[in-house]
Formats: structure tokens, sequence, C-alpha cells
């Protein structure tokens, strides 16, 4: 399985995350997820909303276009792209 999916409606990503981290960025590909680095600390859902910002800043989509499917309380999650194509995502996401 890959990190990246691409749907019918948009692309489904695989994502670990780091959170307390120095800096906030992709940190390129861990197995089958992209790991990314946070600053944010994992309680009460914050880690959750930074990914999101992160990945809205990231990627020049609203956040109304991106969704947390699973993973709330596990560094391990999915993400959803509304819209979005594989190649467009992976340009965006793993640029340098």
């Amino acid at each position: 399985m890959s990190w990246i999916e691409e749907k019918e409606r948009g692309t489904v990503i695989q994502v670990r995350v780091v959170p307390r981290s120095k800096a906030e960025r992709v940190d390129g590909l861990l197995g089958d997820a992209l790991k990314i680095r946070l600053q944010a600390p994992p309680v009460e859902g914050k880690a959750n909303k930074a990914l999101l910002k992160f990945l809205s800043k990231q990627t020049g989509l609203s956040g109304s276009r991106i969704e947390l499917l699973s993973g709330e309380t596990n560094r391990n999650k999915r993400v959803f792209f509304a819209g979005v194509s594989r190649g467009e995502l992976e340009r965006a996401l793993l640029k340098e």
C-alpha cells in the first residue's frame, strides 16, 4: 500500500505525525506514510488542528477541503483532500 491514494472525489494520504517537534515540516516518507513534524503537543486535539492547518498552508487549499478521516488519538492518520489529484498533492507535499 502506498502513502497516497487517489479516489473518485479527491485523494487520501497516510500521515505519521511527530508532535512537539522544533519545526513544522514534511520529513519525507516513513514506510507507507508521509512523516510530518509539528510543534503542537498531542493533547486536546491540538496536534490534529495543527496538522490540518499545516496541510492547508502546504497545499494552498482551504481548510474546508481537508478532512481528518481517522487517527484522531493516534500518530497514524488518514487525511482526505477534496477535488485534488494525486499528482497535485505529491508536488505540493514533497516539494524541496
